[in-house]
């Protein structure tokens, strides 16, 4: 059974910074495509970022670009999102999952991040 969960979200003010992790089972990590995806308050599903199997290339929505960093490590089969500069629109439930685009794939546990002075 594949399972992804997320941790590592909490409350922080606008400029601080967050680590995600993702933790994973089920499957073989290094050989999957992987992303976040994230859901704000009274909004649909938002894919942000991904990274590749094997050799990581990786990919952001313009709205994170330069601030947020997806990266993997196959060894521990964690996927990991670093969240700097946060503003109050980052805002949202952030999951993990499979493949590269779209909102499809998800872990069922989330973890939620909440941006205020």
């Amino acid at each position: 059974e594949v399972q992804l969960m997320a941790s590592g979200g909490g409350a922080v003010q606008p400029g601080g910074s967050l680590r995600l992790s993702c933790s994973s089972s089920g499957f073989i990590l290094r050989d999957t495509h992987l992303k976040w995806v994230r859901r704000a308050p009274g909004e649909g599903l938002e894919w942000i970022a991904s990274i590749t199997a094997g050799d990581p290339i990786t990919h952001y929505t313009d709205s994170v670009r330069g601030r947020f960093t997806i990266s993997r490590d196959d060894a521990k089969n964690i996927l990991y999102l670093q969240l700097n500069s946060l503003t109050t629109d980052d805002t949202a439930m952030y999951y993990c999952g499979l493949g590269l685009v779209g909102v499809a794939g998800l872990g069922g546990q989330g973890t939620q991040v909440t941006v205020s002075a």
